[in-house]
């Protein structure tokens, strides 16, 4: 069963499975796909969950993953704004007021603090730590934690001062 708050919208073509919260006020665009099976081979069916915080924005055919564990969640906060193609995978924590560009990508078990920003076409491997107010550069390859307050780009990632 799936939750969906006060004065959300909710576009066509739309998959909320189970175990899927939605904040109030969440708008989700055509194709998305909230609350799917987990893309990780050792998922047996947990009851999990995902969780979206409110206002936040998801767009066309972006996609938000179940955990893979019992009782652990994939969260996203409130006031994010996830813009097309973009993928939060099993685990993943997404603070408030994060930005994911086109098609950034978040493998399993990352971490995303509040007011990041990620550019598009970025993969982010697993179990990295985006800082608080850090901005990645689109077309990079994340595969270390990015420190708070700073900017970053490029392959292999490299920081380039503060934000």
């Amino acid at each position: 069963m799936c939750t969906i708050g006060d004065h959300c919208q909710i576009g066509s073509s739309v998959a909320i499975h189970r175990w899927t919260e939605l904040g109030p006020g969440v708008r989700v665009w055509h194709g998305a796909s909230l609350g799917g099976d987990p893309q990780d081979l050792k998922y047996r069916g947990a009851k999990t969950g995902v969780s979206i915080g409110e206002n936040t924005v998801v767009r066309e055919f972006a996609t938000v993953n179940l955990s893979t564990e019992e009782g652990h969640v994939t969260r996203v906060g409130r006031n994010c704004f996830l813009m097309a193609y973009s993928h939060v995978a099993h685990e993943c924590s997404v603070g408030e007021n994060v930005i994911m560009a086109n098609s950034a990508n978040l493998a399993g078990h990352v971490t995303v603090e509040d007011f990041a920003i990620i550019g598009g076409l970025t993969p982010i491997h697993q179990f990295v730590r985006v800082g608080c107010h850090c901005m990645i550069g689109g077309s990079s390859a994340v595969q270390k934690d990015v420190v708070p307050y700073t900017k970053a780009f490029g392959i292999p990632l490299k920081m380039y001062g503060l934000n």
